[in-house]
């Protein structure tokens, strides 16, 4: 597949931001959290089907383009 817009990987970037901030809260901090963290990942989703949708590709293809674009650039900001 050819390179993925950076905006993609940006929002990727973002979704897992969100999602590692999970980690020690529970409670209403989770919940508010995990809501945060839904909103960001449906923000991905709904751009990759975009892009797919857009340049004829297919949507899983994107999807793992981004997914592998952002974990060769960045490390899981979950573990420290």
């Amino acid at each position: 597949m050819a390179e993925v817009p950076d905006e993609l990987i940006k929002l990727e970037r973002c979704a897992e931001e969100e999602r590692a901030q999970l980690a020690g809260l529970d409670g209403e901090e989770y919940e508010a959290q995990l809501r945060r963290w839904r909103a960001a990942a449906e923000a991905v989703q709904a751009a990759v089907t975009a892009f797919a949708t857009a340049t004829g590709t297919s949507r899983f293809e994107v999807e793992k383009s981004v997914k592998e674009a952002f974990r060769h650039a960045h490390e899981d900001p979950a573990v420290e």
